[in-house]
């Protein structure tokens, strides 16, 4: 008898440590497939960007003052790289860079908000309709669509499908492992007894906070209703948690404004007021509709009832619709929106940016590469100018012997070559964050152009060298020469306009006038050379300005040079 007892302590023992064990080993299978599913969350949206990137880059080029057109690049730019982080982080950047006004912003933020949802409508759509086998299958036609093709484009679109099975086959995992607490008395007690609304909400800022992407916290409780297993028991429970997720998408943008201009933060807090008091207003709606009021059957109907379907889709549905009202209530108030924020971050007297200073890029679009190299290209030719003009103070210096040019130029030129440095270390770290084979074309025409651009700049420098040996050894150029030289460096300043039209605005038509120009320059500086040598032949010029007139002329006819490289660095 007493062998007997042991014998059935003993089995009872290994049926409870196979219980346990088997519950360990799925809550393990739980957390792998949520890992599963937020590694396909990010190879979607980093190679939708990639693939996207130049579109990216032409919507927020069209900033506009028009309120739903703001709207409608922020929805669409989100939708497409599946995150409001990186449409947020852009636009704090863009902000900061001072070429986009709060007010653009705000329409752009009320936008991406609208945008994040897809992600969750397209979970649910595949869940109620039982699509997932087909979206995971996905998977395995995008990896082998990298792994045998060459091109990369092609290779970005399949990661990006990879990605979108992947998170199916995740969200898929993560639901066969919820199904077997889906009938469970106690776990569907405890889910229950965490009712409170506040406490909910709280839980969907720091889940969101954590994983820093509403869509992917939206898409876990998606997945989890779509078991059965329903945080707070049922009702509008679950639905602060969506609130709560809002509120914490914010947090990215906060992170990102830290050190940037008073208007960057300004925007950050924009963002952050536009759904905090969203959610304070749809908390107030769903407190009244939950509890209901005295006599009145139709105030018993819990507010996700309004959306027809199942409970993943209703939860869906209610954060497309959260987010389009609050854009709808809060879109005629952006003047309001901006005045607060500047009411809570005041203006404070800041230094100007010194010439070498960034003015179009900022750090946070590395995580857009095509969007980087746009604004590289602008700091660029915004370098061009800068060298322009040391060539211009240079080549008036020399005509009028005005010896104050020489200072001017030096520390024009140490300007630069400071911003040469930082853009040239921008480029490489834009390389170095994974750019597509295009846009590591653009990354060398940039790195050859900053380097043309620079020789100008010590071109320039060489006219002032010629300037003081002018002004110390009193030389004297024939009458007219002057007038010529004038009318050269007016054909370098005429073809610098059009390699800017060229290279900044896309006017490739205007390259076969560009070059035109160039050969304008080559024939004037052989005239120029020629009829001098002439003047020295017939004793007319003093053989002292030889070396001073010839270098200058060529030292001209190689900036034409340079600009012409610059136009034709993509043929290299």
């Amino acid at each position: 008898m007493v062998a007997l007892n042991g014998f059935l302590q003993s089995a009872l023992l290994a049926v409870s440590f196979k219980e346990v064990w088997g519950h360990i080993g799925n809550v393990i299978m739980m957390l792998a497939a949520c890992g599963a599913f937020l590694i396909g969350f990010k190879f979607l949206s980093d190679n939708m960007e990639k693939l996207a990137g130049n579109s990216l880059k032409v919507l927020f080029n069209k900033t506009s003052d028009k309120k739903w057109v703001g709207v409608g690049i922020g929805a669409a730019s989100t939708a497409v790289v599946q995150s409001s982080g990186v449409t947020t982080v852009m636009v704090v950047g863009f902000v900061n860079a001072g070429i986009m006004t709060l007010h653009q912003a705000t329409t752009m933020i009320m936008g991406a908000n609208i945008g994040t949802t897809v992600t969750a409508q397209i979970a649910a759509w595949g869940s109620s309709l039982s699509l997932a086998p087909i979206f995971m299958s996905l998977l395995f036609i995008g990896v082998m669509m990298e792994m045998l093709s060459k091109n990369d484009k092609v290779k970005s679109v399949g990661l990006a499908i990879a990605g979108l099975g992947l998170v199916f086959f995740g969200l898929e995992i993560m639901s066969d492992a919820m199904s077997i607490y889906s009938d469970m008395p106690e776990v569907k007690n405890f889910l229950g007894m965490i009712s409170n609304p506040f406490l909910l909400l709280l839980f969907g800022v720091v889940f969101t906070a954590v994983l820093q992407s509403s869509s992917a916290v939206t898409t876990i409780i998606i997945a989890m209703a779509s078991q059965g297993l329903v945080i707070g028991g049922g009702g509008n429970a679950v639905l602060y948690i969506i609130l709560g997720s809002n509120i914490g998408s914010c947090v990215t943008a906060l992170i990102s404004s830290i050190g940037t201009s008073v208007n960057a933060r300004r925007a950050s807090i924009i963002h952050l007021m536009f759904n905090v008091v969203g959610t304070l207003l749809f908390m107030i709606m769903l407190l009244i509709w939950s509890k209901g009021a005295v006599g009145s059957d139709f105030y018993q109907v819990t507010f996700v009832k309004w959306f027809a379907g199942r409970p993943e889709a209703q939860i869906a549905m209610f954060h497309t619709f959260f987010n389009v009202v609050c854009t709808l209530l809060f879109l005629p108030f952006t003047k309001v929106l901006v005045k607060l924020s500047t009411l809570i971050i005041r203006d404070k007297k800041q230094n100007e940016k010194e010439p070498w200073e960034l003015v179009y890029m900022d750090k946070r679009f590395l995580n857009t590469p095509s969007v980087a190299l746009g604004q590289l290209k602008k700091e660029t030719f915004r370098m061009a100018d800068m060298s322009m003009e040391s060539l211009r103070i240079a080549f008036n210096g020399f005509i009028s012997r005005d010896l104050e040019a020489v200072g001017k130029v030096y520390d024009a030129n140490e300007n630069i070559a400071k911003l040469s440095g930082i853009i040239s270390d921008y480029l490489v770290r834009t390389s170095a964050s994974g750019v597509s084979l295009a846009d590591e074309k653009v990354v060398s025409v940039l790195h050859s152009n900053v380097g043309d651009i620079a020789r100008i700049a010590e071109l320039a420098d060489n006219l002032t060298k010629y300037t003081k040996r002018a002004v110390k050894d009193e030389l004297v150029f024939s009458e007219g020469i002057n007038e010529k030289l004038v009318a050269m460096h007016k054909k370098l300043e005429e073809q610098y306009e059009l390699v800017k039209r060229i290279c900044l605005n896309e006017e490739e038509g205007l390259v076969e006038q560009s070059d035109g120009v160039e050969d304008v320059i080559d024939t004037m500086r052989r005239e120029l050379v020629a009829e001098h040598i002439e003047r020295l032949r017939q004793g007319k010029c003093r053989p002292e300005n030889n070396t001073i007139f010839v270098n200058l002329v060529c030292n001209l006819e190689r900036i034409g040079d340079h600009l012409t490289f610059i136009v034709h660095a993509d043929e290299a």
